[in-house]
């Protein structure tokens, strides 16, 4: 009886533990579609280039296992999407973070930006993530840019280096395995390598946030560095090109991670120690109990 009894209490506990764990939500974040006011380079090393970041930030305010997003920017007039040869998503969390703590102060601030390192990287050529080019339009214009001009204070203002046109496309990814994170506050990052000598350049979205983009608080401004700034960063708009502040246009999906169901595994602990006490009290009267 008395296994029958913690069997079935067992079973209820588990049931109780599989019902909270099956209530994952399905997460979607986005800051909209792009405003065409800025267009920054993220890119990697290449022959003639360094490798140069753009982030912009997000928050997560659950456990979230993140299983894909899109980006959009500007590829050069006439590019084949066929000359894409890598791409690459970089999560960071915010500065000090990751960091070496005090900062070099080749750099104006390092308050919001990104740290020094990232958290996680995935990159299409090691089989971490796949992506899929779309082409929006195959005339496209951003009112300013950065690509080359990227300096260490105190130089770091440019104005930017003027208009740029492109192909506008929009990339999806999707991760090989879901990318966990706690929750927290982070910046993304994604990298585009491109065959000959142009660049991939992001393009910005509204800030604040407006529909169909969705907003929060605090929204940080994008940064961007190269590798000869590295580990700093520069503040696109207020460091460099005297304009906005930016955000980026990217967005990102996946779905909440349930926290374990310790209440659940309460109940079946206070159910023991209850069920230990009933059987230590009715050895002590000489009794059997009887379950019907």
């Amino acid at each position: 009886m008395r296994r029958d009894f913690l069997y079935a209490l067992t079973s209820i506990a588990a049931g109780l533990l599989f019902s909270a764990n099956a209530q994952a939500d399905s997460f979607f974040f986005s800051t909209g579609n792009p405003d065409d006011r800025i267009a920054t380079a993220t890119r990697q090393a290449s022959a003639g280039k360094i490798e140069t970041e753009s982030a912009d930030d997000f928050i997560l305010s659950r456990k979230t296992q993140l299983t894909g997003g899109t980006f959009t920017g500007l590829l050069p007039d006439g590019f084949s999407l066929s000359g894409i040869n890598d791409v690459t998503v970089e999560i960071y969390r915010v500065f000090p973070l990751d960091s070496t703590n005090p900062p070099s102060r080749h750099v104006p601030t390092r308050n919001n930006s990104p740290s020094d390192n990232a958290l996680a990287s995935r990159d299409s050529a090691a089989g971490e993530l796949s992506f899929t080019p779309a082409l929006l339009a195959a005339d496209a214009t951003a009112a300013n840019s950065v690509i080359n001009g990227i300096h260490a204070a105190p130089n770091q203002f440019t104005g930017g280096e003027g208009a740029v046109r492109g192909e506008e496309v929009q990339f999806s990814f999707t991760f090989a395995t879901p990318l966990i994170l706690e929750a927290g506050h982070y910046f993304f990052v994604p990298q585009v390598g491109i065959d000959g000598s142009g660049n991939f350049l992001w393009l910005s979205a509204p800030k604040p946030i407006v529909a169909p983009g969705t907003p929060f608080t605090p929204d940080l401004q994008s940064w961007i560095r190269n590798e000869d700034l590295a580990p700093d960063w520069l503040r696109i708009g207020t460091d460099i090109t005297g304009q906005g502040p930016f955000n980026a246009a990217f967005s990102l999906v996946g779905a909440t991670v349930p926290e374990p169901a310790a209440w659940a595994l309460m109940i079946l602990g206070f159910a023991g120690v209850g069920w230990r006490a009933r059987s230590r009290a009715v050895q002590e009267m000489g009794t059997v109990p009887i379950f019907k």
